[in-house]
């Protein structure tokens, strides 16, 4: 694999990165800034800004931006002509921060949670998973899982494959024709120690993890095979999506650290890499 190639700098933490519309759109976490890039033109355009620490970024069928906000438990609407709105409110169903997400093709959104405060070094506990339909209703689909983080739903597919940070695995889930989540089962279990945040999808329906605490991003097949791992040495490796041209530029998401206090000499960057199929 070629070498990494730096896009972006001066950055705190990056996050919820996706590829729509030909352009690569991330989060910093830690400054509530969400961006759209043009990696062939090297540019960056401020799209929104929250008063809080924004992560996983999805879209609406009309277009609308969803941006899951962590801290106040709520998804925000960024509509197509620039109003930003409370799109569902998820304060009144958990205590603990909501994390990443992924929107499917029909509108609907499926949303993490912590299930504790990380941040003050709660004791772990379980977290949940929420579905939230085109119109913003919010049900709780599933409650028992090891830290959910990066969601992708599988091409060609009704498969959810989550990464539970925790348990250094994916799971998936069959997504029902109402959004119920059956079938319940590890998709991959990953080397020991790896630490599954961000995740994305290749065209053949490889995952490819980025692997925060053990500064790697891996591409893994179902059942645990891995094919090619990527070193990003004493950095955290928050997350990765696949997008460019041919959809095989691999863009890498990393930060000297995930807490808010240690990440203002701003660190954070984006890589990118040609993957291949």
């Amino acid at each position: 694999m070629s070498e990494l190639t730096l896009l972006y700098s001066d950055l705190r933490f990056p996050e919820g990165a996706r590829w729509h519309d030909g352009r690569l759109w991330f989060s910093d976490m830690h400054t509530g800034q969400v961006f759209r890039a043009d990696p062939a033109a090297r540019t960056l355009e401020e799209v929104a800004v929250v008063e809080d620490q924004p992560s996983g970024l999805g879209w609406l069928p009309d277009g609308s931006l969803l941006v899951s906000c962590m801290i106040d438990r709520k998804v925000r609407r960024l509509d197509p002509d620039g109003k930003l709105s409370v799109f569902a409110d998820l304060s009144d169903l958990t205590d603990a921060p909501v994390n990443d997400l992924v929107t499917d093709d029909r509108g609907r959104t499926f949303l993490g949670g912590f299930g504790y405060d990380l941040y003050a070094d709660a004791p772990q506990r379980p977290g949940p998973i929420f579905r939230i339909d085109a119109r913003g209703r919010v049900t709780l689909v599933e409650n028992d899982m090891v830290f959910p983080n990066g969601m992708v739903v599988l091409p060609g597919t009704s498969t959810l494959v989550v990464a539970e940070t925790w348990a250094a695995r994916l799971t998936a889930f069959d997504i029902g024709e109402h959004g119920d989540l059956t079938g319940k089962r590890t998709w991959a279990e990953l080397p020991p120690g790896s630490t599954p945040d961000g995740i994305c999808v290749d065209a053949t329906g490889a995952v490819w993890v980025s692997s925060i605490a053990t500064s790697q991003f891996l591409r893994v097949e179902a059942g645990g095979r891995i094919t090619r791992t990527i070193d990003v040495e004493r950095r955290c490796a928050t997350d990765c999506v696949l997008g460019g041209p041919t959809g095989t530029t691999l863009f890498l998401l990393t930060s000297n650290s995930w807490q808010p206090s240690e990440t203002t000499g701003r660190a954070g960057r984006i890589e990118m890499v040609e993957a291949g199929d």
